[in-house]
């Protein structure tokens, strides 16, 4: 993960395109600088002012900094924009913080996608139907990213361009790069596990639900990644299983699912907040299903 923060006075080392240029931090290494007309009517040796208008990308290894060089110098602005727009929606209204590489990735894919669409090339997403349920937010804005393009560049991508979009804004969340279906496949699958328990469908507009699927997307992050960190809760685990008799035997039920499956096994933390995760969206789907 890149550190990112606000650029004082730094002098332009290579103009890459109005919007940024290369320049060096105090032990020499190539840093990459953005905002918005930043080198606009600049040349190479010039000194920066200060301004909140920027950042700095650093701490980024020779292949990256080729990655934004490539980016920056050969695709059009018009697409880093959408990018750029894109990452302020998911961070600033969803509150979600992305990683800076998807400066990078999301750029080169929606250049290759267009690429693609005007040799009347589309390519169905696989993952379509899983992302519009368990990514919503991502997927929200993967919907924005389209009508801003479909706009901008006068073609026509679908929700599969939506879904595409979404998973980068997905992998840039999480700590290590992470296969979505796979990660999807998990999620599901716990899911199923707490459906079938139950009987019962989820209120998937429920903001009980929101909060379990979030949950859901970094739990499965460790789980395929075989994270594990210490249990500090075992006092207050022993109380809610005991009190939340229901969910403690479906958590059982997953954590055995997991261990046979994912030779993974849950400690008292995560069980602890897949109980209590558990006993509010069942609650809510029961309260709903009586209503219905």
């Amino acid at each position: 993960m890149f550190f990112r923060k606000e650029v004082i006075v730094i002098k332009i080392i290579k103009i890459l395109n109005n919007n940024a240029f290369i320049s060096q931090d105090d032990t020499g290494n190539e840093v990459v600088v953005m905002g918005v007309g930043i080198a606009f009517g600049k040349k190479n040796g010039q000194i920066v002012e200060p301004s909140n208008r920027y950042k700095i990308f650093s701490n980024i290894n020779s292949k990256i900094i080729d990655r934004f060089k490539n980016v920056f110098s050969d695709i059009p602005e018009d697409y880093l924009e959408i990018t750029e727009r894109l990452i302020f929606v998911m961070e600033k209204e969803y509150g979600k913080k992305i990683d800076d590489i998807i400066y990078v990735s999301l750029t080169e894919h929606l250049h290759g996608a267009i690429e693609r669409i005007n040799k009347g090339i589309e390519v169905a997403n696989p993952l379509l139907m899983d992302i519009k349920r368990l990514f919503k937010d991502e997927f929200e804005v993967g919907m924005l990213g389209v009508k801003e393009v479909n706009q901008r560049f006068d073609v026509a991508f679908s929700e599969d361009e939506a879904a595409y979009i979404a998973q980068h804004l997905i992998n840039g969340q999480l700590d290590n790069l992470v296969d979505i279906n796979d990660m999807s496949k998990l999620m599901q699958e716990i899911i199923n596990i707490i459906k079938f328990t139950f009987r019962i469908e989820f209120n998937e507009e429920s903001i009980y639900y929101y909060r379990f699927v979030t949950h859901l997307k970094f739990f499965a992050q460790r789980v395929i990644d075989k994270q594990i960190y210490t249990s500090e809760n075992d006092d207050m685990f022993d109380l809610f299983k005991e009190k939340y008799v229901e969910s403690y035997e479906c958590v059982v039920k997953i954590d055995n699912y997991l261990s046979k499956n994912y030779h993974y096994h849950l400690n008292s933390d995560e069980q602890l907040y897949l109980l209590l995760h558990i006993e509010k969206i069942t609650k809510n789907a029961k309260i709903t299903s009586e209503e219905g």
